[in-house]
C-alpha cells in the first residue's frame, strides 16, 4: 500500500486531462484568463495509461477523471476505457455537465461507473452569473442522460457562497433529495484571486439546520474515498455531504494527489508541494523508476494544507490543478 510519511495510505489519484473549461465560474477560472497550458505540455493517453499503471501497481485503485472540463478533452471515452481495464476499483468522473449529453452513454460504457456534477444554482440568471454561461438548460439535459444510462451515484457539487447562492441551498437540498441524487455543499477555498475572491460561507449552521429540517443522522458507510462527510435521511434513500476544508478541515484522513494535465503531480490542494512526471515519461524512464519517482514524491506530502493561517499563499487557480 501508498504510503505518506504521517502514515496516510494513498488510494486516490484525481487526474487532470485538460485544464481548459468551457464555463468561468467565478471562483475557479477568471473570465479573461489565457494561460492555458500548451498542447504538447498535455499528456498523451499512452503516457497517462502508464503512469496510471504505475499507481495502480502501488497500491491506488481509484481514479477521478477532472479538469477543468474533461469532456473537452477529445476522446476521453477511450481514455476511460483504456484506464479501466488497469484493474481499478472504481473509475468516476467530475463534470459541469454541459456536455454530458453527448457523452454519458460512452462513459458508461467505457467503465465510469458514477459521477460529480458541479451545479451551484437552479436559478438560471445566478447560473449565469456565477459560471458565466447560460448553460442551464445543458446542465439539466446531461443530468437526465446520466440518469437514463445508470450512471450512479450522481453527486450533485454545490460551492455555497455567503450572499451569491446562500438562499437556494434548501432548495437545491430538495430538489436532489427529490431526484435520487447526492448534495455536496463545498466551502469555497482561497485558490488564486478567484478563490479568494469568493463569498467564504461556514457550512457549520446549515448542517445544523439541513440535520434538523430532514431528520438527517450521520452515514456510517464510505462513499467514493473523497473528504465529505454525509449525512442520511430517515429512510436511507437520500444524502447530503459537506466539504469543509476551512472551518472542519479533513487532512489527518486525506488519501488523494493530483496529476495535472501535463503531468505535474501535487501532493495537496493548498500547499505548492509538487513533482513533474512528464520529463520521466518522455525521457525513457522504466517502470521501475517511474516507480519510485511516484515514492519519492509522496514523501512531499505534507501534514496539511494552510488556507485559513495562509490565504495568500496559493496563486494557481483550481482549473490548473484539477478538481
Amino acid at each position: 500500500m501508498l504510503q505518506d510519511r504521517f502514515g496516510r495510505a494513498i488510494d486516490y489519484l484525481r487526474l487532470s486531462v485538460t485544464d481548459r473549461c468551457d464555463l468561468r465560474c467565478s471562483y475557479c477560472l477568471p473570465a479573461r484568463f489565457k494561460n492555458f497550458e500548451e498542447p504538447s505540455h498535455w499528456l498523451t493517453f499512452a503516457e497517462i495509461e502508464r503512469i496510471v499503471a504505475a499507481f495502480v501497481r502501488l497500491g491506488v485503485k481509484r481514479v477521478r477523471l477532472t479538469g477543468g472540463e474533461p469532456l473537452l478533452r477529445r476522446n476521453v471515452t477511450e481514455l476511460a476505457s483504456r484506464l479501466n481495464g488497469l484493474g481499478l476499483n472504481d473509475l468516476s468522473l467530475s463534470t459541469n455537465a454541459t456536455q454530458l449529453a453527448k457523452y454519458a452513454k460512452g462513459l458508461k460504457a467505457a467503465g465510469v461507473t458514477r459521477i460529480n456534477v458541479s451545479l451551484d444554482s437552479l436559478d438560471r440568471q445566478c447560473l449565469h452569473q456565477i459560471t458565466g454561461s447560460d448553460a442551464f438548460d445543458q446542465v439539466m439535459a446531461g443530468l437526465e442522460a446520466a440518469r437514463a444510462v445508470e450512471l450512479s451515484p450522481i453527486k450533485l457539487n454545490m460551492v455555497a457562497m455567503k450572499g451569491i447562492n446562500e438562499s437556494e441551498i434548501d432548495a437545491m437540498a430538495d430538489f436532489a433529495l427529490n431526484n435520487g441524487y447526492i448534495l455536496r455543499l463545498i466551502e469555497a477555498m482561497p485558490m488564486g484571486d478567484t478563490g479568494r475572491s469568493a463569498q467564504f460561507l461556514d457550512l457549520g449552521a446549515v448542517r445544523e439546520r439541513l440535520v434538523a429540517r430532514y431528520q438527517l443522522v450521520p452515514e456510517a458507510l464510505e462513499l467514493g474515498g473523497g473528504p465529505a462527510r454525509y449525512w442520511k435521511t430517515p429512510s436511507g434513500n437520500g444524502r447530503i455531504g459537506f466539504i469543509t476544508p476551512l472551518s472542519q478541515h479533513f487532512c489527518a484522513s486525506c488519501n488523494r494527489v493530483r496529476l495535472t494535465v501535463d503531468g505535474t503531480l501535487y501532493m495537496c490542494l493548498g500547499q505548492e508541494s509538487s513533482f513533474e512526471f512528464r520529463p520521466l515519461l518522455r525521457g525513457g524512464a522504466s517502470d521501475a523508476e517511474l516507480e519510485a519517482a511516484i515514492l519519492s514524491a509522496i514523501e512531499l506530502k505534507p501534514e496539511r494544507h494552510e488556507f485559513n493561517e495562509q490565504p495568500a499563499k496559493l496563486i494557481r487557480f483550481m482549473s490548473q490543478t484539477g478538481g
